[in-house]
């Protein structure tokens, strides 16, 4: 279902059909067919981003300034639900989508300078050092201390569940600065090399079998003080900022589309578009237009005021509860299909021969791995109370 009007759009929506069926390789929309989690697999997502770099579409969301397109919102949504609708490879969110806008807000000339446009253009690759083993949902509790050694800070400890560590070039952490006050007044948010000695990264395995996520130590990491983002002690600012774009600024209904039209197929191919369960698939599809309307919104107030607001926590909460929802779905249709587990098949340049067929390969590993989509990125629960207090006054 399409959303937008006019002819403008449509030809828009031709112009992006036309560059996605010249530029999207086999390989490329075979790694987007197998992602799991939040990006599509390192090496297709990095050679995908640079094709869309060369043509000037690397960016959607950025201020032209610093080299975005330019779209509207609608031209934007037109061009998520193209790529997700033809199996581009998902980009990593962490540089394009998260710090690149806290360095916009926050940053200084000279970070903007070096760091933009190398994010552009996919020299670097950024991961995300905000929760610790004893720091989720409750991260202004994080302990990871900053020490000033001169010009700059010794990092002591530790940070979980830090997606794509393992390829990361440079991460934005978040680390204490001052142990006086509220916690959030003493945290400072700091960009790290993460080539820098003293830094180790240990791989978790998710119960999907994917290695996404990691456990990074730091372990008397010196970093320069310029590196830091925003005034010191005053990072909790960047970081809520930062959340705002992580939790709404994921063009979740291109994606939940995307899972929608993967949905259709697999109970098209079993007969199983009838009775009830065609009512059960029409209510699914009515909730993603529900969320893509929602999502329009949200894009509205970003473009009017540079920020995504509460609407953000509500769209990440129904967005994160409906692909679990999705997914559930599929593992019903495909039944005792479901079985066979193959994580290394689901590698973009596998040549594993599949037990089953291709439209399953991924349907069991976006069970297990959508368990955790009302958790990552604030919990559900923290999303509710967020709301409770900014939209309803509680």
């Amino acid at each position: 279902m399409h959303l937008e009007t006019g002819t403008e759009d449509q030809a828009f929506r031709e112009e992006v059909q036309d560059f996605l069926s010249d530029n999207l390789t086999l390989e490329l929309r075979q790694a987007g067919q197998r992602t799991m989690g939040i990006c599509s697999p390192h090496e297709a997502s990095q050679a995908w981003q640079k094709i869309l770099y060369a043509r000037g579409w690397a960016a959607p969301s950025w201020p032209v300034e610093y080299g975005g397109t330019g779209w509207t919102p609608m031209q934007r949504h037109i061009f998520a639900t193209e790529c997700h609708l033809a199996d581009a490879p998902m980009l990593a969110p962490m540089g394009l989508e998260m710090v690149a806008p806290a360095i916009m807000g926050h940053g200084n000339e000279a970070q903007k300078a070096y760091y933009l446009p190398r994010i552009l253009a996919a020299e670097d690759s950024w991961c995300q050092g905000y929760s610790e083993p004893g720091s989720g949902s409750d991260l202004a509790s994080l302990q990871c201390r900053a020490d000033k050694d001169g010009d700059d800070y010794i990092i002591n400890g530790t940070k979980i569940w830090t997606t794509h560590a393992q390829y990361a070039s440079r991460m934005f952490c978040l680390v204490r600065t001052s142990s006086d006050g509220k916690p959030q007044a003493g945290i400072s948010f700091v960009l790290i090399d993460m080539d820098t000695p003293g830094i180790t990264v240990e791989p978790i395995i998710t119960m999907a079998g994917n290695h996404e996520v990691n456990q990074v130590f730091l372990d008397n990491v010196r970093v320069p003080q310029k590196n830091c983002v925003g005034a010191e002690n005053e990072g909790w600012t960047v970081a809520k900022y930062l959340l705002e774009f992580e939790r709404g600024g994921r063009a979740w209904g291109a994606r939940l589309q995307g899972a929608m039209v993967h949905l259709r197929q697999l109970a098209a191919a079993r007969g199983m578009i009838n009775g009830t369960f065609a009512q059960r698939l029409a209510g699914l599809a009515s909730a993603v237009q529900a969320v893509e309307i929602t999502e329009q919104r949200v894009i509205a107030e970003m473009s009017a005021t540079g920020r995504i607001g509460p609407a953000s926590s509500m769209l990440k909460t129904r967005a994160g509860t409906l692909v679990q929802e999705i997914s559930e779905c599929a593992v019903e249709i495909i039944g005792n299909y479901a079985a066979p587990h193959q994580p290394a098949a689901r590698e973009w340049d596998s040549n594993i021969e599949l037990l089953g067929r291709a439209d399953e390969l991924t349907v069991v590993g976006h069970y297990l791995d959508f368990r955790a989509r009302s958790i990552a990125g604030g919990s559900n629960e923290i999303q509710r109370n967020i709301m409770a207090k900014l939209v309803l006054g509680m």
